[in-house]
């Protein structure tokens, strides 16, 4: 599912950023598909809920989880704007994600390429594929927006 797939779904979790953005969250947007149907997509509501752990991965998530009334996703494949740091990758890994797609990666916090890689760890027993790049400035100028306001 590469090409046009990812980019049709990052642009869905680009929608779901800028909802973020707009609720002055922190713009992370994600997207979670199992046979090219979305049965999830949130944006990070830390602020909203209260909650730490409340990024827009871990949403999708555990709405997932719901709707398919499973822990194992090992047919999913997840959409997310930002590189996913290392609470989102552990749940990633947990959830045995098959597919990560990510847009711009993040030289403070991540976990699946930049400053760590759990999700492709070799000491784990699951890694998943992962794809990063997608719409890359598209998913870095909706952060960038966001700081330049916020400072």
């Amino acid at each position: 599912m590469l090409g046009g797939k990812d980019q049709e779904y990052m642009k869905i979790a680009l929608k779901e950023a800028h909802l973020a953005a707009a609720e002055g969250e922190i713009p992370v947007g994600a997207v979670l598909v199992v046979d090219d149907a979305i049965i999830a997509m949130d944006h990070n509501r830390r602020e909203r809920n209260k909650d730490a752990t409340a990024h827009a991965e871990i949403l999708v998530i555990q709405e997932a989880c719901r709707r398919l009334q499973r822990w194992r996703l090992d047919d999913a494949l997840l959409y997310v704007t930002l590189e996913p740091c290392p609470m989102c990758a552990g749940a990633i890994f947990n959830a045995r994600i098959k597919r990560l797609v990510y847009g711009a990666s993040d030289s403070k916090a991540g976990a699946c390429g930049s400053l760590f890689n759990i999700v492709q760890n070799k000491y784990l027993n699951h890694r998943a594929e992962v794809t990063a790049g997608v719409m890359e400035a598209e998913c870095g100028q909706v952060l960038k927006e966001f700081l330049n306001g916020k400072r």
